[in-house]
């Protein structure tokens, strides 16, 4: 019964979310600073990341591929299909689910100990809207982070298989275009604004019903990391299940 009060709660949240709207200058003011405290500030981690992805999936298929009869153009075409299919889109956005939702738990939860919330409906303002809603909005630039891992991912994969000599440059790149699907694009990106709205709500929710003090603070940061992974997750197989299947 527990799960089914904090499911209500959290749709009722988002009901609130785009209830009483906060004046548009102020909330523009809000959505760019979110854009820079949520998107900017990961692109340095995201792309980090996305390299050493993609050079690690093209090493690990370039030692398993033992049967002189495959061709080398098999570790292009595996670094593309599980760059842009799982790892860039899923992978990095559990990751985000820690540096990203950690941040908008403990923001949010610490305006909720220190009564800055209460101090903002006093005044009249819709908090859940002043909160929340700037997020979701900055979030949706997030596929263009994941459409940056998605480059830097392959471009991982190339040096590690072309320079550590595994195949050629001609080899690798005749490997990338070989049978591509472009609804597979469309199948990485459309789940990634799934992935973004749940990255802005769920630590939302966990941030803004929080009760307690410091300690219960990050006690919700690590909560809303567990279960915006498990959402993702949950959400990755389903998407993955009717778009795919």
């Amino acid at each position: 019964m527990l799960y089914l009060h904090s499911i209500g709660e959290y749709f009722l949240m988002i009901k609130g979310v785009f209830g009483r709207m906060t004046k548009q200058s102020v909330l523009r003011g809000l959505i760019f600073k979110e854009i820079d405290d949520l998107i900017m500030s990961s692109l340095g981690i995201v792309t980090f990341i996305s390299f050493f992805i993609g050079a690690v999936v093209s090493i690990q298929t370039a030692l398993n591929l033992n049967n002189p009869l495959i061709p080398k153009e098999l570790i292009g075409f595996a670094a593309r299909q599980s760059i842009i299919l799982e790892f860039a889109p899923t992978f990095i956005s559990v990751i985000m689910a820690g540096k990203v939702g950690s941040y908008i738990t403990s923001s949010i939860g610490t305006m909720r100990v220190t009564e800055q919330i209460d101090a903002l409906e006093v005044m009249g303002i819709n908090s859940l809207n002043y909160l929340v809603l700037p997020k979701i909005v900055a979030m949706m630039i997030y596929p263009f982070l994941i459409g940056i891992a998605m480059f830097i991912g392959i471009l991982g994969a190339y040096m590690a298989g072309v320079y550590g000599g595994f195949l050629g440059s001609s080899e690798f790149l005749s490997g990338l275009q070989d049978d591509f699907i472009s609804f597979h694009l469309v199948y990485a990106f459309l789940k990634t604004f799934l992935f973004a709205f749940i990255l802005a709500t769920v630590p939302a929710y966990h941030g803004y019903y929080m009760k307690g003090g410091a300690l219960e603070v990050g006690q919700a940061s690590t909560q809303s990391f567990v279960w915006t992974s498990v959402v993702i997750i949950i959400t990755n197989y389903v998407l993955t299940q009717v778009l795919l299947s």
